[in-house]
């Protein structure tokens, strides 16, 4: 099959707060320098990028004192107009929820309150029919229960096992509604058979790219906007037909974020 983009709309929030104050992941220092005014700029290229793709992106107000609230897939899961808030596992980053929350009431969405810690389009991603769902590290399985209530999707639970890639969208990306990229060991053994059966001509990614989020990339079905330091990923992806875009969020990694962490996607 011939990759097909399909026009999307993203909610994005500007780094204008970014630190690296905090260690909740192991891509954290809070020893280590930062640059805010080059994160900004690293974002604005992705926004723009978006922009270029003729996809709708959207802005949330960023809060002071909240550093990671640039990471908008964590603020919700979004299927058919129908929204499941979060609820963070960690005391720093609980206050972005009601300010997602908040934002998807006020644009008129359906919005269910979270019973559950689960940190939104981190460890919740649709994939065709289903909806795959990590495990493991930050979201609980009683949200999967929660989420397959919600948007009437069979849940796929996938256990997570590698604390480096302790979000879904850092360990797997879904290409379109058949395809997907994942780094198999950051997946448990029967969580790997899973992927293997549901997605049998899958991209597997080298340890490498996985090292640089090459995974916590975005895909339209056609476009695929990916750290450019994931080279093998990149090649891979052009190999079975898609057009890949390389974007420098180096900065923004350096609090576990990459290009998927920046981008909630709201599926009306």
């Amino acid at each position: 099959m011939t990759p097909t983009a399909v026009p999307r709309r993203y909610l994005m929030c500007r780094p204008t707060y970014f630190a690296v104050t905090y260690r909740i992941n192991p891509w954290m220092d809070p020893d280590a320098p930062y640059d805010t005014a080059r994160a900004v700029a690293q974002w604005e290229n992705l926004r723009q990028i978006y922009l270029g793709l003729g996809h709708t992106v959207e802005l949330i107000e960023p809060l002071p004192d909240l550093p990671d609230m640039v990471f908008a897939a964590n603020g919700a899961t979004v299927v058919e107009g129908r929204v499941l808030a979060v609820q963070f596992r960690d005391p720093e980053r609980a206050d972005e929820a009601p300010a997602y929350r908040s934002w998807f009431e006020r644009a008129g969405f359906e919005v269910h309150d979270s019973k559950h810690t689960n940190e939104g389009e981190g460890d919740f991603l649709p994939a065709g029919d289903f909806l795959l769902a990590g495990t493991g590290f930050r979201t609980v399985h009683g949200a999967h229960l929660q989420a397959q209530e919600v948007f009437g999707r069979p849940v796929i639970t996938l256990q997570l096992v590698d604390p480096a890639y302790y979000h879904l969208d850092t360990a797997l990306c879904v290409l379109d509604d058949n395809t997907v990229a994942y780094l198999p060991s950051a997946f448990s053994p029967g969580s790997q058979a899973v992927l293997r059966r549901l997605f049998p001509d899958a991209i597997i990614a080298t340890p490498a790219d996985a090292a640089v989020l090459g995974l916590n990339a975005v895909s339209d079905g056609a476009y695929v906007v990916l750290p450019a330091q994931a080279t093998a990923l990149t090649a891979a992806l052009r190999e079975r037909g898609y057009q890949t875009i390389g974007v420098d969020l180096s900065e923004l990694r350096k609090a576990g974020g990459g290009p998927k962490c920046c981008t909630l996607e709201v599926r009306s």
